[in-house]
């Protein structure tokens, strides 16, 4: 066909041979992600160096996120500069993929037929003239193979040395036909894979008990019981602690007790598996000061378990010599299982989702009063017996590790089928697509999960035992009681995902328009899609109530949809034959919305055959997702100790020596605001590429997004600062505050600037060919406004951010290749700048300050290598080792009920260590 030496990069609709180099584009081919060992698309967004460093992988959002990403089970998601998985586009064969069927948020790259990947392109730019909403942090468009002759097998291991955390993959790729010669080809691939467990105790690091250094795990429900108090009146003073006990000596009243921690005891290291001392200081509790703490962090899932099956096939037609019809299908099958600690039973009669009420404390019967005395006496001995009420139920806090971890399983079903006719008209090129694509979720209860009212009844008859020494086990009676009352097997949720859209596009030159560098280039279309998601909450007939369980009823959507209707131009000015202007712009109708233009204008300049300039322009915008518009109310407890009422103390900041600056802990409403406005957003870059010579070129671009009316759940920190302004968004009752509504809000907005570059040296020595390249991501800035109105707040690179991305200053990979004949070696080094920590509540209110704690967390830096041979004919074989040296992650203190990472950060470091690959390729014919 005419057109063969021309294509069409991400980013440009303009068919050219010289289009990359106009764009800031990062692309890697099927050979470059071999020769990682790279083997899913997520892996391939934890090495991109433009990726931000967000809860997007199987490890960060293992364990606690944001409410925003609640639901999200088994998610990994594409975060280009640090602008979110939702405002960043993803896109397969240049086309849109359906988001995740359970939140209609971001696509799930778990979902992307990764097997068949012939190259991936990132362009590092807004792009909303060209491709509408999301596309503001940039695209990544997976590009898999257009046609295929033979058949091809392929396995792929990745083994770690430490156990746990093991990558599996095998595919078969088959085609027939040839395009030139009989006008068609037909090809499929089938691929299967498995990520096998890593669980924190498979790790050294994954250890929260380091309270010298400023952490230790903030929970108090342990596999040996803490002894509560509630108070002095009511269902509090049946209780046998009363209202807390006094040291003799000191006139702090204790709430939470051990025996294990008191003094004289066996100490807490010695009651169960991953206790220790409750660090009473750091959480500013002295009512704790015998209690003892469990390492829950570390007892989470590193890494879920996932289990995959994807599809792929494509059949392409000749029409005559200049036209082409095509049809694409593409299906996957994703099971993970998303698995935390084991449920907490608290004595607490507060609202908190883990309290089960008086009625299940610990009774004195026949049974029990051998393990009953043996508390009592152990409390009576050091407090005294006059502290005590001898024969009333002993209110505690535990963690039923016989009931076992909590799981919840998540199937997901995707497809998208693509029918489409191009070619050539003329000299115009046309494309006309029409696409299908949905994902659909299910996530059920696995083990973990007790119906309420049963697991009640065997706590309350003292069946349990929350008071077992190290060693002993649950009675048989015990364990028959909770495999009567499991849940495994209830459907929690489950919901779908459908985009259907149609889309035309055509490009050529305008001959009779002609500029002194040459004709001017066009490109113009249309695209017509709908969006439609669903969200089922609990289907249950009889909805018995499951303990803990995370239902998400309040979310329940029926069929919610919106049509959209676009229309886009482009136009290549070459002005002089070495200037070029680039105008494009887009004009978006959201049903709900109306409408949006977003323009974009770029320049390319050559004054020299070997030096270029390029520059970008470009207005950017993101719509609401479904669920931010209409998702109903829900409650979460906040279960932090640094918050207080900023009508009494204006910081927020709880602290026991400042009048008014108590601890509170209230629930924290979320839901959707049919009200919401897109987000707007403006980038501009500008860079050069310098290539003196064959042997050397590099690029640098600088760049910066700013967004306008963020969409995000009204941020607590700005309900403190600006008081006054959210008043009513602190409820009360008496006076005192039991909910903050953090519904989705349209509020302030973030500015954030940076530096890339990549640098390519090349030569031959010893019969081979050698290269080095250098890729890196400087940010120099990123500043947020919690209102449009406000300015900018102190720069926040370098520091720690909650859940969403950590801004750290610099990222680089660093590669070295040498090849020659049928060897191709590859080392390289992959670094991430260290930050501020958080602080430990005592530190940031100046109460203690633990002996080691450090305020930096330490740089992160690991090497790969891979060797290639291809010595027989139809054979290729990759050996890999990842992490040569066995690097840890560094240490860091942040809290553990805002991150996911035990002692680490899950958001920079590979928790895996050194890891064996092995990727073993056949050509059958």
């Amino acid at each position: 066909m005419k057109t063969l030496d021309q294509v069409t990069v991400t980013g440009s609709r303009i068919r050219r041979a010289d289009a990359e180099e106009s764009l800031p584009i990062t692309s890697f081919s099927k050979e470059q992600i071999d020769a990682a060992g790279i083997s899913s698309a997520e892996q391939l967004l934890m090495q991109l160096n433009i990726a931000g460093n967000g809860s997007d992988n199987l490890a960060s959002n293992g364990g606690i996120v944001s409410e925003e990403q609640r639901g999200n089970n088994g998610v990994s998601g594409a975060n280009l500069r640090g602008q979110g998985a939702d405002a960043t586009l993803v896109l397969l064969n240049g086309r849109r993929v359906a988001t995740h069927g359970l939140k209609g948020r971001a696509v799930d790259l778990n979902a992307i037929p990764f097997a068949a990947i012939e190259r991936v392109e990132v362009l590092r730019d807004g792009a909303s003239a060209i491709y509408g909403t999301d596309a503001i942090g940039g695209v990544i468009n997976f590009i898999t193979k257009r046609d295929f002759q033979g058949a091809q097998v392929s396995a792929f291991v990745d083994y770690t040395e430490a156990g746990g955390g093991n990558v599996q993959r095998g595919s078969i790729l088959f085609g027939t036909g040839d395009l030139e010669k009989d006008g068609w080809n037909a090809f499929g691939t089938i691929s299967l894979k498995r990520n096998t467990i890593l669980r924190g105790s498979d790790r050294d690091f994954s250890n929260t008990f380091q309270p010298d250094r400023g952490l230790s795990p903030d929970t108090r429900g342990t596999p040996f019981a803490n002894v509560f108090s509630l108070g002095s009146t009511g269902v509090g003073a049946t209780s046998l602690l009363k209202n807390g006990v006094l040291e003799p000596g000191n006139a702090t009243r204790l709430t939470a007790v051990n025996p294990y921690a008191l003094p004289g005891g066996a100490g807490c290291e010695n009651a169960g598996d991953d206790m220790g001392p409750y660090a009473y200081r750091i959480w500013n509790s002295a009512a704790s000061k015998y209690a003892c703490a469990w390492d829950y962090p570390a007892a989470a899932v590193i890494q879920q378990p996932q289990d995959s099956i994807d599809f792929i096939g494509r059949a392409t037609f000749r029409i005559g010599t200049t036209h082409e019809a095509y049809v694409e299908m593409t299906a996957s099958k994703v099971d993970v299982a998303k698995t935390f600690e084991p449920n907490q039973i608290s004595s607490s009669t507060s609202t908190a989702a883990t309290a089960l009420g008086p009625t299940t404390w610990y009774p004195l019967t026949p049974d029990t009063k051998a393990t009953y005395d043996a508390v009592y006496n152990a409390l009576a001995g050091y407090f005294g017996a006059g502290q005590l009420d001898y024969g009333q139920r002993i209110a505690y806090r535990w963690r039923c590790e016989a009931c076992g971890p909590r799981q919840i399983e998540t199937t997901t079903k995707s497809y998208r089928f693509v029918a489409g006719i191009g070619g050539l008209v003329g000299d115009w090129n046309y494309d006309v697509g029409l696409t299908r694509g949905s994902s659909k979720s299910e996530s059920i209860l696995g083990t973990g999960f007790h119906y309420t009212d049963a697991l009640k009844a065997a706590l309350g008859s003292g069946l349990i035992n929350p008071f077992l020494a190290p060693g002993q086990e649950q009675s048989a009676a015990a364990m028959a009681a909770l495999d009567a009352a499991s849940a495994a097997g209830v459907k929690l949720y489950g919901g779908e995902s459908i985009v259907t859209s149609l889309d035309a596009s055509v490009s050529g030159e305008l001959p009779w328009f002609k500029l002194p560098g040459g004709n001017i280039a066009m490109a113009a279309g249309i695209d017509l899609r709908r969006e439609e998601f669903r969200f089922d909450g609990d289907q249950r007939a009889d909805k018995r109530v499951v303990f803990n369980a995370p239902f998400d009823d309040a979310n329940a959507l029926g069929n919610v949809s919106r049509d959209i209707r676009a229309v886009f131009v482009e136009l290549n000015l070459p002005v002089f034959k070495n200037f070029d202007i680039n105008l494009a712009g887009r004009y978006d109708d959201y049903s709900g919305f109306g409408g949006t233009t977003n323009p974009k204008v770029s320049f390319k300049y050559r004054p020299l055959e070997s030096l270029l300039f390029r520059g970008a322009y470009s207005t950017g915008f993101k719509v609401p997702n479904f669920n931010q518009l209409f998702n109903g109310l829900s409650e979460v407890q906040y279960v932090g100790l640094d918050l207080a009422d900023p009508e009494t103390c204006p910081s927020g900041i709880a602290n026991p020596n400042v009048a008014g600056c108590d601890v509170i802990r209230p629930v924290e409403l979320f839901g959707g605001n049919a009200a919401l406005a897109p987000e707007e957003s403006e980038q501009m870059s500008f860079g050069l590429v310098y290539s003196p010579m064959s042997q050397f070129n590099i690029a640098l671009d600088w760049w910066e997004i700013e967004r306008e009316s963020t969409i995000r759940a009204a941020p607590r920190q700005t309900l403190i600062d600006y008081y006054d302004l959210f008043r009513d968004n602190w409820i009360r009752e008496g006076g005192e505050v039991v909910a903050i509504d953090r519904r989705y809000i349209n509020s302030g907005g973030s500015l954030m600037r940076g530096v890339e570059v990549d640098a390519n040296l090349n030569g031959e020595v010893a019969g081979g060919r050698w290269n080095v390249n250098l890729n890196g991501s400087l940010i120099t800035m990123f500043k947020t406004k919690a209102l449009e109105t406000l300015p900018y707040s102190a720069n926040l690179v370098g520091k720690y951010v909650r859940y969403f991305n950590l801004p750290i200053r610099w990222k680089h990979t660093l590669n070295f290749g040498y090849a020659r004949g049928d060897w191709t070696h590859n080392l390289s080094q992959m670094h991430r700048d260290g930050y501020f920590d958080e602080p430990p509540p005592s530190v940031a209110n100046g109460s203690y300050i633990p002996p080691n704690w450090k305020p930096r967390v330490e740089g992160y830096t690991t090497y790969n290598y891979s060797l290639s041979w291809s010595g027989i004919e139809d054979i290729k074989v990759t050996l890999g080792v990842k992490n040569l040296t066995d690097k840890d992650p560094p240490f860091t203190a942040h809290q553990n009920d805002f991150a996911a990472g035990a002692a680490w950060e899950a958001r920079i470091a590979d928790p895996r260590g050194r890891a064996y690959s092995l990727l073993f390729e056949y050509n059958l014919w």
